[in-house]
């Protein structure tokens, strides 16, 4: 496994945020899977993912036992967040506005993800 980006250092393990609209996997739609760049497990299939409009990729579900999720009052507000279930990185926070029958709209941080096309 690689060494973690400086950038991908702070979001992953310091819980930071990646400045919105930053990340190419908000307009990639390839068919393939999403992995934490932080330990490869596999987060998300392609069919999840949605053009949100949000700034930061959007998928409808995670694989199942793929994320927690935790209370988040930071910065004034009430929001979840997501975390890898594996190496426990923040990847970002799920809202309850998702389009699609689940409801929800994973909304992630491109540069805690790794997208691997089908083998």
């Amino acid at each position: 496994m690689n060494p973690l980006s400086p950038e991908a250092h702070r979001v992953l393990r310091e819980g930071g945020t990646e400045r919105p609209f930053s990340s190419p996997l908000c307009d990639h739609f390839e068919d393939g899977t999403y992995r934490c760049v932080g330990c490869d497990s596999v987060l998300f299939e392609a069919d999840t993912k949605f053009a949100s409009g949000c700034g930061w990729p959007s998928f409808d579900a995670a694989l199942p036992g793929a994320v927690t999720l935790h209370r988040d009052l930071s910065h004034g507000m009430i929001r979840t967040e997501v975390r890898c279930a594996r190496c426990g990185g923040h990847l970002g926070h799920v809202f309850p506005d998702g389009p699609t029958d689940t409801g929800e709209r994973f909304c992630i941080n491109g540069v805690c993800l790794a997208f691997a096309p089908p083998q």
